[in-house]
């Protein structure tokens, strides 16, 4: 339910804008609960690391090594969480033979115009060290930071994987990340620390990245947004841009980050990124038929 007048989420600092009809956060005590499965995401985790291990003894050591790409991967983390929120994809990513990057976000709780530009030149820095665009991997708020990036720097971006994003609706969100968000917005408001403040979550700061994250991507960039419908935390609804080729997974929102799940349709999306690449790179063969149809001068 919404104030009008006020421009904002009635019980949340976000503003009302965020939330366009027909989109509403998830409620009450069994929804968040829901976000306790986490535990067994991560257990999930272990049992594949364990079995993984066992069979890396038993495989000839010629036969271990990854076949390297060269596709340089930026990991960013969501709201309130770091880059070590995504250590575990990180490594798993990197065994597959993936070159993953740090965003060098301590805590994703500042200002999101200064994050989305900081994380502009992030990329750009890595694009021209690696000579190549770069694949975007964004969980909750990360993704929409990623997003808006792609929307208006597509030279640099080869493709974007959005985990838990709600890229329609980022203020549909349940009642208990609002409560975090106030309690950064008072940190700010105390003048500890370079945080969120109330320009970021319903001002024209806030007015300024969501119509950011809302522009049309460029066809080049390859985008795929992973959703669940038990997500405690936002509403899953949020996740399905039109924009973007939708991937269903039946976890958690927080446990998007660790769950081997979600890993195996990052990594699967980002070879299906590949390929597309390097077909679109490889030259097209001229058959012997064309060359004799072509006169001779």
């Amino acid at each position: 339910m919404y104030d009008v007048d006020r421009e904002v989420a009635v019980g949340s600092p976000l503003g009302a804008f965020l939330c366009p009809e027909g989109f509403e956060g998830p409620r009450g005590l069994r929804a968040i609960a829901r976000e306790g499965s986490a535990v067994v995401e991560a257990a999930r985790l272990v049992r594949r690391s364990a079995v993984d291990r066992a069979r890396r003894r038993e495989t000839p050591y010629a036969a271990l090594a990854p076949v390297r790409s060269v596709e340089p991967v930026v990991l960013v983390p969501g709201f309130m969480a770091g880059d070590s929120s995504l250590l575990l994809m990180s490594r798993h990513l990197r065994k597959l033979g993936y070159r993953t990057y740090r965003s060098t976000m301590h805590a994703n709780v500042g200002c999101t115009q200064e994050a989305s530009h900081a994380l502009e030149r992030r990329i750009e820095a890595i694009a021209i060290k690696r000579d190549r665009k770069v694949t975007l991997v964004g969980h909750s708020l990360g993704g929409l930071l990623a997003r808006g990036v792609a929307s208006r720097r597509p030279d640099l971006v080869e493709g974007i994987i959005t985990m838990g994003s709600p890229l329609l609706a980022p203020g549909a969100i349940h009642a208990v990340l609002a409560f975090d968000l106030a309690v950064v917005i008072a940190l700010r408001r105390a003048g500890l620390g370079s945080m969120m403040g109330d320009d970021c979550t319903s001002g024209d700061c806030a007015r300024l990245s969501w119509e950011q994250s809302r522009e049309e991507i460029d066809p080049s960039v390859a985008f795929t947004s992973i959703f669940s419908r038990r997500d405690g935390v936002v509403d899953w609804r949020g996740c399905l841009d039109p924009s973007a080729q939708t991937v269903e997974v039946s976890t958690s929102h927080l446990g998007m980050a660790v769950d081997p799940a979600v890993f195996d349709v990052v990594s699967s999306t980002l070879r299906s990124h590949q390929d597309h690449r390097e077909a679109a790179e490889r030259p097209r063969q001229v058959t012997g038929a064309r060359l004799a149809a072509v006169p001779v001068a």
